[in-house]
């Protein structure tokens, strides 16, 4: 599986978000993307790697691709 860049990724619905890291579930040792809502009250969020680096088709929202996509670096 492709290591996760940190930096600004977009959800196929079209919000932002900011990867800070990967890490792995403590008892399955699943991949885990951890990441940040540029939008609302600051939170941290954890998605399955697998799910995503997935490719999705949304009819419902007339695309089909990556689930986030990755749209600039991280400066840090």
């Amino acid at each position: 599986m492709p290591e996760i860049k940190k930096g600004r990724y977009r959800h196929y619905k079209g919000k932002d978000y900011l990867v800070i890291g990967e890490g792995c579930h403590h008892e399955t040792r699943e991949p885990m993307v951890l990441y940040v809502p540029l939008y609302g009250e600051f939170r941290i969020e954890i998605r399955p790697k697998e799910m995503f680096l997935e490719e999705v088709d949304m009819p419902e929202y007339n695309y089909k691709g990556p689930r986030f996509r990755y749209i600039v670096e991280d400066e840090k």
